[in-house]
């Protein structure tokens, strides 16, 4: 049994999904950080870093913090979503470092500046928003060279997808982005993604553009 400590994330719900995809059992224990619950000792021990998501494999006997790092062990333990081939591997392994590095950070400042802070710094909205504009265009001219991320559906389109779920916050025109909104909505079908999207609580629908 693995024990997933999240929230309504973005971050949170990559772990949630990947864990509904593999099928792998699991608890959900809801972190409330709009109540700063994430800064309570107990979970410190788990996620010193005090970030959701986090997990206790209790089978395996350890913790893990870092929802990157979390998607990559998941992927390991269960054999899905991470190929083996190598060249392919390190393809899936690039496309996820761009949204640790890139999607998230970025997205992220957006979120400060565009949604919770208007008015507060025109120049870090313009900057932010710009930002979020250029990351749309790099996916998408990936996805017009492959059907997902990586080629096939892996845990790089796991960890992307849910903070393109939040795209009603990025002032984007989806007429521009053909390719991703087709990836975004493919994505948006599955399934496991419905279930976990809704973990650790069901909030507002997935978004349909």
């Amino acid at each position: 049994m693995i024990d997933l400590y999240t929230w309504t994330t973005p971050n949170g719900r990559k772990v949630s999904i990947m864990l509904e995809e593999t099928g792998l059992p699991y608890r959900a224990a809801p972190v409330d950080i709009s109540a700063g619950e994430q800064f309570e000792p107990e979970f410190l021990a788990i996620s010193p870093n005090n970030k959701i998501p986090a997990i206790v494999d209790r089978d395996a006997g350890m913790s893990m913090m870092e929802s990157g790092a979390i998607l990559m062990y998941l992927a390991e333990k269960s054999g899905r979503l991470l190929p083996r081939d190598a060249r392919a591997r390190w393809k899936t392994t690039e496309w996820l470092m761009m949204q640790i590095g890139s999607v998230g950070p970025m997205l992220g400042q957006a979120h400060h500046f565009h949604r919770f802070h208007p008015g507060k710094s025109d120049y870090a909205e313009q900057r932010y928003l710009t930002e979020a504009a250029r990351i749309y265009a790099v996916l998408d001219r990936r996805l017009g060279e492959a059907e997902y991320l990586a080629g096939d559906y892996s845990i790089a389109d796991i960890a992307t997808w849910p903070w393109i779920a939040r795209y009603e916050w990025h002032a984007i025109d989806w007429a521009h982005y053909p390719r991703l909104l087709r990836w975004y909505r493919a994505i948006a079908d599955r399934p496991a993604v419905q279930r976990g999207y809704d973990v650790p609580r069901a909030t507002t629908p997935i978004p349909r553009p």
